[in-house]
């Protein structure tokens, strides 16, 4: 079932089962997402305890005597009797299966499980420790009693959190006898120690989830058994449901996908008599594949578009079976389901009677007829006729058997009484399969004269990447690159056609301008010619990117539909529960609150109200200049004219963005977006901002030189450099030499340069023929630092109170080593690399730490935190006005 195999000819009664073809080789052991889904929410339930003994002080006291009143009436006798015997019986029932378990040859479950019991061990260990050494007096009250003799009862059990997690690891969840045996002996064990006044309440809880967190820890690590059933078991399970099986061919080609990956794999069984079996095995395993991407969708859009993120294998045998079955009594062609079982406890399987077509993916273009596209479309009209939504009309869902009829293959992430909204997805998602393969207009027209104008025309809201499938959203990203591509290259073809029409022109009129070159009138006619030949070129270029602008599939699908029903509503349908920029901005305002008030509890408050306001107010009108000078220094490497007030506040918005992205990357690609919206080609706006970022990382590294000599030459009467300028540049020379040396680092550094600075070259030879913007450029940049530098120092001189001996060459070494040491780091914004470079570099010059500290917090709270909020409020500006 989904493509055109040929079933094995049948085999002689007598010859034994096999599975023909090749049957893949499965892991030994598999990285379950289950298990790392219940490991974070063990970590998170470990934390919530830990956070209940700190602040909840009153509760947990409350509850550790009610425990010890009930317990008064409790008889002693009864007490220390079932402690013996849970204590010994906690230990034999986990060696007992250990045993059951090596007698079966299940060596490697009992291995996971002493490894999770070893590592359980040493985190208790390792808590009992911090407990009794470095916690809060809260969470030691809560996790322990005091003892007769003088002392406290350990705060995490030694031996339960290890049996704990050693029952998780080797899986004696799924074996109800030794579970109800194994919980029962520590829930005896645990209740005589609370009796006993041995423990906490908290203790306990704190010790079973330790035992629990590090088992699923430990079983995603190093992996989990592969149980995933084979060919072999397909047979044996095939025999048991009345079936005689000869042999299995493992079906090839079915894509590998996320949103496909819980389809199951494929075989065409032969059987001893009547005809072969389309045979699907769905287990654990493959239901996880894509898990979190799911969860991602399920999260960012709207329940009614998303399927349940994961459903047990019982559900999904039953929802396939319930569709199977609703589609044919539809009316529609699907393959019929004849049985369907269990393979062990991780797998089902679910047979059919075999179709022997193939796939709308593998057909040839001129074998999709229109009367094959109709046909599709009648299937789909079929189960929309009964409120059925197949949720993935994929190439590779639609089926065509040897007589031309089209089956609908995969329902098993349909839906039963599907909504409106779903339904007019289907639509949109045939349509948009069938017009990457016949094109757009074809499908439409085969859609309309099965569905009618009204159907089709109420599907364009949902003509959007979002509400399709993955792989047909790969698809159209894929083609959109080729589009780009073939843009690029005719706008080169025609740059090129242009330069040489020109050097032609040029050749033909060499006599006239040497003729014209005697009445004085040369040099203007030249700069005219100039002016001339790039309007020319550029109206040339714009000319071939108009022709080699091609409409995308889903505008075309519109464009057609839009013929038939002009009327029909083409504005989109919101599916989106929470727009990707929206959490990133959540997340961006959580970490800059948290690195803030980090920041600020390091400093007294009697410090900052001491600050000299009069500096603090220069501060704070340096870094206002600093945008400024920001879009003088980008706007210098744009020959196109771009609004000057729009772009400084776009630097503004980059402040917001510098929260969630590496200082070096977030202003980067802001500015490149803002370029293209303003109407330069992207080509040029990377070219642009990377001709920008080239002169900026050479008049940075030329400053740094020029103050870091100053440096030395302050305090001495002749002009020569400090020592540790001197020994700086020998660093760095060696550094180079190193790299250079070595072919790896080598091709590694050259390649990152390359493409970061793709097409500058070009770029920065049309401005130098405009002096003007050069100069623009160049003195942004001077004034960015400077006036960075003057912030650094006014913030120094607010809290130095006139008494501040750091020179200002001295304050710009220190800006500059450490803005380049924060263009390097890879956390938003250079947080913790900036402001610790900062403090050391001024106290390093002669600075004292109690000045240096506010000095960088105030510089930091100036140029990187309170810029957020007014970042914020431009960027959203400039998103709705669409020139980001």
């Amino acid at each position: 079932m989904g493509q055109d195999t040929q079933p094995p000819e049948e085999a002689h009664p007598d010859m034994p089962e096999r599975v023909s073809g090749d049957e893949p080789l499965l892991a030994a052991r598999v990285h379950r997402p289950s298990d790392l889904m219940r490991l974070l929410a063990g970590l998170l339930a470990i934390g919530l305890v830990i956070a209940v003994a700190a602040f909840a002080h009153a509760t947990t006291s409350g509850l550790e005597e009610d425990i010890n009143k009930g317990a008064v009436g409790a008889p002693d006798v009864f007490v220390k009797i079932a402690g013996l015997v849970s204590s010994i019986a906690v230990l034999l029932v986990p060696v007992a299966f250990a045993i059951e378990r090596l007698i079966k040859r299940d060596g490697l479950r009992i291995a996971d499980g002493v490894l999770a019991a070893v590592l359980a061990h040493g985190v208790t260990l390792a808590t009992d420790l911090w407990v009794a050494q470095a916690a809060p007096g809260t969470i030691q009250d809560a996790l322990t009693q005091p003892q007769s003799g003088g002392g406290l009862t350990d705060p995490v059990h030694n031996y339960l959190a290890p049996v704990i997690a050693y029952m998780t690891a080797v899986g004696m969840a799924r074996r109800p006898r030794w579970r109800v045996s194994l919980w029962a002996v520590l829930l005896l064990d645990a209740f005589t120690m609370l009796v006993a006044g041995y423990t906490t309440a908290l203790s306990i809880v704190l010790t079973v989830l330790i035992g629990w967190t590090v088992a699923y820890g430990t079983l995603y690590a190093v992996g989990s058994p592969n149980v995933r059933p084979t060919g072999q078991t397909l047979l044996a399970g095939l025999r048991r449901v009345g079936f005689r099986p000869v042999t299995a061919l493992r079906a090839e080609g079915v894509p590998d996908s996320s949103d496909i990956g819980d389809r199951g794999r494929r075989y065409i069984v032969t059987l001893e008599d009547g005809p072969p079996l389309d045979v699907t095995v769905v287990d654990r395993e493959q239901q996880a594949h894509g898990f979190f991407y799911r969860v991602w969708r399920r999260i960012t859009l709207r329940t009614i578009t998303t399927r349940r993120s994961i459903v047990s294998l019982r559900q999904a045998l039953e929802q396939e079976a319930l569709l199977a079955y609703a589609a044919i009594a539809a009316g529609a062609n699907a393959p019929k389901l004849i049985a369907t079982s269990e393979l062990g406890p991780d797998a089902v399987m679910l047979v059919y009677e075999h179709i022997g077509g193939r796939s709308l993916d593998s057909l040839d273009d001129k074998e999709i007829t229109d009367e094959l596209v109709r046909s599709a479309w009648r299937q789909v009209r079929a189960l929309q006729s009964r409120r059925i939504a197949h949720r993935r009309l994929a190439g590779d869902a639609i089926l065509v058997d040897r007589s031309g009829r089209v089956f609908l293959t995969d329902l098993r992430g349909g839906e039963i009484a599907a909504g409106d909204l779903v339904l007019r997805m289907d639509i949109a998602q045939l349509l948009t399969t069938l017009g990457l393969r016949v094109g757009a207009e074809r499908a439409v027209a085969a859609a309309v004269e099965v569905l009618g104008p009204d159907s089709v025309a109420g599907c364009m809201p949902l003509l959007q990447p979002i509400a399709l499938s993955r792989s047909t959203r790969a698809t159209l990203r894929r083609l959109a690159r080729e589009r780009s591509k073939r843009e690029r290259e005719a706008v080169l073809a025609a740059s090129e056609a242009a330069k040489r029409e020109r050097e032609l022109a040029k050749a033909e009129a060499a006599t006239t301008t040497a003729v014209d070159r005697t009445d004085g009138r040369t040099e203007k006619a030249e700069r005219a010619e100039k002016k001339a030949d790039k309007k020319a070129e550029k109206r040339a270029l714009d000319t071939a990117l108009d022709e080699a602008r091609e409409e995308d599939l889903l505008a075309q699908i519109r464009r057609q539909v839009l013929l038939i029903r002009p009327q029909a509503p083409v504005e989109p349908v919101r599916l989106e529960r929470i727009k990707p920029r929206t959490l990133v901005s959540l997340i961006a305002g959580a970490v800059a609150a948290y690195f803030l008030l980090s920041q600020i509890a390091r400093t007294p408050l009697s410090t900052i109200s001491q600050a000299d306001w009069r500096w603090v107010a220069a501060a704070v009108l340096f870094s206002a200049v600093s945008y400024v000078a920001a879009a003088m220094s980008l706007l210098g490497f744009v020959p196109e004219r771009v609004g000057f007030w729009r772009t400084v506040v776009a630097q503004v918005a980059g402040s917001f963005v510098k929260i969630v992205a590496p200082a070096a990357v977030g202003g980067v690609a802001l500015n490149t977006r803002f370029l293209q919206r303003a109407g330069v080609r992207p080509g040029l706006a990377v070219a642009s901002v990377g001709a920008s970022q080239l002169f900026g990382l050479g008049a940075h590294i030329l400053l740094l030189l020029s103050f870091g000599y100053l440096t030395g030459t302050e305090k001495s009467q002749s002009f020569t450099p400090s020592r540790t300028v001197i020994a700086g540049l020998l660093t760095v020379a060696v550094l180079v030499l190193v790299v250079t040396a070595i072919p790896f680092m080598r091709k590694f550094v050259s390649t990152r340069l390359r493409s970061l600075f793709a097409g500058v070259v070009p770029r920065m030879l049309d401005v130098l023929q405009r002096p003007m913007k050069l100069l623009t450029g160049i003195g942004g940049m001077l004034l960015l630092t400077g006036v960075f530098v003057l912030c650094l120092d006014a913030s120094i001189r607010a809290f130095s109170h006139g008494n501040q001996t750091v020179s200002y060459a001295s304050v710009a070494v220190v800006f500059l080593a450490g803005n380049a040491l924060g263009s390097a780091a890879p956390t938003p914004g250079g947080v913790g690399a900036v402001e610790g470079a900062l403090t050391f570099g001024l106290v390093a010059v002669g600075l004292p730490l109690e000045v240096a500290t506010p000095a960088v917090l105030l510089y930091r709270l100036l140029t990187l935190w309170i810029p957020v909020l007014p970042g914020w409020i431009c960027f959203n500006w400039l998103t709705k006005r669409e020139a980001l």
